[in-house]
Protein backbone atom coordinates (compact mmCIF):
# COMPACT_ATOMS: atom_id res chain seq x y z
CA UNK A 1 0.00 0.00 0.00
CA UNK A 2 1.47 3.53 -1.30
CA UNK A 3 -0.47 6.94 -0.14
CA UNK A 4 -0.29 9.70 -2.12
CA UNK A 5 1.15 12.64 -1.80
CA UNK A 6 -1.86 14.24 -1.63
CA UNK A 7 -2.59 12.19 1.95
CA UNK A 8 0.78 12.20 2.59
CA UNK A 9 0.20 16.43 3.06
CA UNK A 10 -2.85 16.36 4.97
CA UNK A 11 -2.12 14.01 7.66
CA UNK A 12 1.14 16.39 7.94
CA UNK A 13 -1.06 19.61 7.90
CA UNK A 14 -3.34 17.97 10.68
CA UNK A 15 -1.14 16.80 12.69
CA UNK A 16 0.56 20.39 12.88
CA UNK A 17 -3.09 22.00 13.27
CA UNK A 18 -3.15 19.50 16.76
CA UNK A 19 0.07 20.39 18.08
CA UNK A 20 -0.93 24.02 18.15
CA UNK A 21 -4.97 24.59 17.90
CA UNK A 22 -4.51 27.95 19.63
CA UNK A 23 -3.11 29.33 16.49
CA UNK A 24 -4.15 30.07 12.78
CA UNK A 25 -2.07 28.45 10.11
CA UNK A 26 -1.63 29.99 6.81
CA UNK A 27 -1.03 27.45 4.01
CA UNK A 28 2.26 29.42 3.27
CA UNK A 29 3.42 28.88 6.90
CA UNK A 30 2.63 25.17 7.19
CA UNK A 31 4.58 24.53 3.62
CA UNK A 32 7.41 26.33 5.38
CA UNK A 33 7.39 24.57 8.20
CA UNK A 34 7.38 21.45 6.57
CA UNK A 35 9.25 23.13 3.19
CA UNK A 36 6.67 21.08 1.15
CA UNK A 37 4.92 23.12 -1.97
CA UNK A 38 2.45 25.77 -0.83
CA UNK A 39 0.35 25.49 -4.28
CA UNK A 40 -0.04 21.70 -3.62
CA UNK A 41 -0.99 21.99 0.28
CA UNK A 42 -3.66 24.69 -1.21
CA UNK A 43 -5.47 21.95 -3.02
CA UNK A 44 -4.79 19.51 0.42
CA UNK A 45 -6.15 22.35 2.57
CA UNK A 46 -9.69 22.74 -0.09
CA UNK A 47 -9.92 18.55 0.38
CA UNK A 48 -9.43 18.70 4.35
CA UNK A 49 -12.33 21.79 4.46
CA UNK A 50 -14.63 20.16 2.05
CA UNK A 51 -14.44 16.88 4.58
CA UNK A 52 -14.78 19.04 8.02
CA UNK A 53 -11.38 18.34 9.21
CA UNK A 54 -10.26 22.15 8.95
CA UNK A 55 -11.73 24.95 9.20
CA UNK A 56 -10.84 28.24 7.27
CA UNK A 57 -10.97 31.36 9.00
CA UNK A 58 -11.33 34.26 6.35
CA UNK A 59 -9.65 38.03 6.75
CA UNK A 60 -6.40 39.58 7.25
CA UNK A 61 -5.58 37.80 10.92
CA UNK A 62 -7.30 34.68 9.22
CA UNK A 63 -5.94 31.40 8.93
CA UNK A 64 -6.53 27.07 9.05
CA UNK A 65 -7.52 25.56 12.47
CA UNK A 66 -9.13 21.82 12.74
CA UNK A 67 -12.21 21.99 12.42
CA UNK A 68 -13.56 19.25 14.94
CA UNK A 69 -11.82 17.75 18.15
CA UNK A 70 -7.95 15.49 17.45
CA UNK A 71 -9.56 12.84 18.86
CA UNK A 72 -12.57 12.61 16.84
CA UNK A 73 -10.53 12.57 13.61
CA UNK A 74 -9.51 9.24 12.75
CA UNK A 75 -6.69 8.95 10.44
CA UNK A 76 -8.63 6.37 8.14
CA UNK A 77 -11.21 8.76 7.63
CA UNK A 78 -8.71 11.22 6.45
CA UNK A 79 -7.29 8.21 4.19
CA UNK A 80 -10.52 7.73 2.82
CA UNK A 81 -11.40 11.67 1.93
CA UNK A 82 -7.73 12.32 0.54
CA UNK A 83 -7.17 9.14 -1.55
CA UNK A 84 -8.52 9.16 -5.25
CA UNK A 85 -9.34 4.76 -5.07
CA UNK A 86 -7.42 1.86 -2.96
CA UNK A 87 -7.05 -0.05 -6.67
CA UNK A 88 -3.73 -2.33 -5.29
CA UNK A 89 -4.31 -4.10 -8.69
CA UNK A 90 -5.54 -3.75 -11.82
CA UNK A 91 -8.48 -6.02 -10.94
CA UNK A 92 -9.78 -3.61 -8.25
CA UNK A 93 -10.98 -1.15 -10.90
CA UNK A 94 -13.87 -2.57 -12.49
CA UNK A 95 -14.05 -0.13 -15.23
CA UNK A 96 -10.06 -0.44 -16.41
CA UNK A 97 -9.82 -4.28 -15.60
CA UNK A 98 -8.22 -5.60 -17.97
CA UNK A 99 -6.62 -8.97 -16.44
CA UNK A 100 -7.85 -12.00 -18.04
CA UNK A 101 -7.42 -14.27 -15.10
CA UNK A 102 -9.89 -11.98 -13.16
CA UNK A 103 -12.74 -14.70 -12.83
CA UNK A 104 -10.14 -17.41 -11.36
CA UNK A 105 -7.51 -15.36 -9.46
CA UNK A 106 -7.00 -16.13 -6.05
CA UNK A 107 -5.45 -13.38 -4.89
CA UNK A 108 -8.22 -10.36 -5.33
CA UNK A 109 -9.45 -11.58 -1.95
CA UNK A 110 -6.59 -11.69 0.39
CA UNK A 111 -5.63 -8.47 -1.22
CA UNK A 112 -9.38 -7.09 -0.33
CA UNK A 113 -9.03 -8.24 2.93
CA UNK A 114 -5.66 -6.95 3.49
CA UNK A 115 -6.66 -3.47 2.51
CA UNK A 116 -9.61 -3.67 4.86
CA UNK A 117 -7.11 -4.64 7.91
CA UNK A 118 -5.33 -1.50 6.80
CA UNK A 119 -8.22 0.79 7.40
CA UNK A 120 -8.95 -0.96 10.45
CA UNK A 121 -5.71 -0.32 11.67
CA UNK A 122 -5.78 3.74 10.94
CA UNK A 123 -9.97 3.64 11.97
CA UNK A 124 -8.50 3.05 15.58
CA UNK A 125 -6.13 5.81 15.42
CA UNK A 126 -7.08 9.31 16.06
CA UNK A 127 -5.20 12.36 15.29
CA UNK A 128 -4.99 12.78 19.08
CA UNK A 129 -2.84 9.68 18.86
CA UNK A 130 -0.39 10.73 16.08
CA UNK A 131 -0.14 14.09 17.16
CA UNK A 132 -0.71 15.03 20.88
CA UNK A 133 1.33 12.26 22.77
CA UNK A 134 3.62 14.15 25.48
CA UNK A 135 6.99 13.18 24.30
CA UNK A 136 6.51 13.07 20.45
CA UNK A 137 4.37 16.64 20.21
CA UNK A 138 7.17 18.22 22.19
CA UNK A 139 9.86 16.55 19.68
CA UNK A 140 7.52 16.94 16.91
CA UNK A 141 6.80 21.13 17.82
CA UNK A 142 11.00 21.62 18.15
CA UNK A 143 11.50 19.85 14.75
CA UNK A 144 9.08 22.01 13.03
CA UNK A 145 10.18 25.07 14.88
CA UNK A 146 13.91 24.23 14.30
CA UNK A 147 12.91 23.86 10.46
CA UNK A 148 11.60 27.66 10.20
CA UNK A 149 14.69 29.01 12.02
CA UNK A 150 17.13 27.28 9.70
CA UNK A 151 15.35 28.26 6.41
CA UNK A 152 14.38 32.01 7.50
Amino acid sequence: MRLTLHTDYALRMLMLLALEPEELHTIASVAQRYRISRNHLMKVAQTLIQAGFVASVRGRHGGLRLGMDPAAIRVGAVVRATEDGFHLVECFDKRRNTCVITPACGLRKPLDEAMAAFLEVLDRTSLADVAQTPGKATRMRRLLTDGVAAVA
